[in-house]
């Protein structure tokens, strides 16, 4: 499994060259040919490296928001496990899966390269709920949670915030 630390490198590598997080962008930039389908039901992409040409196929029903994690999560499959891809396809049904140490390095690779530490930090600081955070960064709570737990992993001395107790209407 990659290091956090290199992962969190890479991400803000890009992020200085390109001068932008935005995953499609740096995807046009750096040669990978990008495909929207509409043909893929449960599917929200895939990433394949075949012939020594990079591709990533996308669904093309996805909100925005999504597409974006979507194509940060494939870029992350560039760019840390090209040659693992390499005459297979990385197919994404889940969004976020983080069991599969694959998966969760590109997940970690998405959670930099689309969400400021420096801003969680300011937002964690003013005690906002997780859900708030994730409302105000426009993103999903879950990748959230993966950077919190990356930022950790560099050092960084945040403590996540505390939730509401959504069943508090429950008769016990």
């Amino acid at each position: 499994m990659k290091d956090s630390i290199v992962i969190y490198e890479k991400a803000n590598e890009l992020i200085k060259i390109f001068n932008t997080r935005n995953p499609k962008q740096i995807i046009n930039e750096i040669g990978i040919e990008l495909f929207y389908v509409d043909y893929f039901k449960e599917l929200l992409g895939m990433y394949t490296y075949k012939w020594k040409h990079r591709a990533i196929f996308i669904n093309d029903s996805l909100d925005e928001h999504t597409e974006k994690i979507v194509l940060a999560h494939e870029l992350g499959h560039d760019i840390f496990h090209r040659k693992l891809m390499q005459d297979t396809l990385l197919k994404e049904f889940i969004l976020l899966n983080t069991k599969n140490p694959t998966e969760y390095e590109a997940n970690a690779f998405a959670s930099h390269l689309l969400l400021d530490s420096s801003r969680i930090e300011n937002l964690i600081s003013e005690e906002m709920t997780l859900y708030r955070i994730a409302q105000e960064l426009e993103t999903n709570v879950d990748l959230l949670l993966i950077k919190i737990n990356e930022m950790k992993k560099l050092g960084y001395a945040i403590n996540i915030p505390k939730e509401m107790n959504t069943q508090f209407l429950i008769k016990k």
